[in-house]
Parts: structure tokens; sequence; C-alpha cells
């Protein structure tokens, strides 16, 4: 059976939460240190960015509180720029950006009678 775009939607907020876990009490200067956790981020950011991709485009556009086209986009340059990962971007969106993404693919959630 073919999974609906409302499954794409639990699998970002579940990547999400996976990441708050692997971050959890490390302070910025951790993670730069830390490549296990990096490489784990960074997989889970791809996945997110798939999942985007199987969300319709009009559902997104009803939605622009979320970055849509980042979150693919950035997933396209996670997957082909192998060793090129900047950590300062990693660092602001784990810290900075997926917080914000998280609180407002909530909301969407709740709205679509989903939580």
């Amino acid at each position: 059976m073919p999974r609906d775009f409302r499954d794409s939607l639990r699998d970002i907020i579940k990547c999400i939460e996976k990441i708050e876990s692997y971050v959890e009490g490390m302070e910025e200067e951790d993670l730069r240190k830390d490549s296990k956790t990096q490489d784990a981020i960074i997989r889970n950011l791809e996945i997110i960015g798939e999942a985007v991709k199987n969300i319709p485009g009009k559902f997104r556009e009803n939605n622009p509180s979320v970055p849509w086209k980042e979150m693919a986009g950035l997933r396209d340059i996670l997957i082909h720029n192998y060793f090129g990962v900047d950590l300062d971007i990693l660092i602001d969106i784990v810290f900075n950006e997926l917080p914000e993404v998280k609180s407002a693919m909530t909301q969407i959630m709740v709205r679509q009678g989903d939580e």
C-alpha cells in the first residue's frame, strides 16, 4: 500500500527528534569534535530532505512556515558533496533551525488531526 504524504511529515518529525537526542547535553564545540554524531545527523538530514520530496507541492505552498525547498536542497548537497559539509552550517541547522522546523511541523500535524 502506498504511503500517504502524512507519513512523510511524521518521518520528518521523527528524524528531528533523533537529531535532538543525538545532541542532547552537547554544546556546539562538542559536536565539532564528534564525527560519529555529525554523520548520524547528516544521515537524518538526508532522510528529511527525501521525505520533503514526497510531500505534494500544493501542500508545501499552503504551509510556508516550513523551509521545504531548503530542506530538499540540503539533502542534495549532503548526498553529492561527500566531504564538503560545512560544520558551521550543520551546527546552525541543528541548534537554531531544526527547533523552529519541528515547531512548525508539529502545528501542521495538529491541523491535520494527527499529533
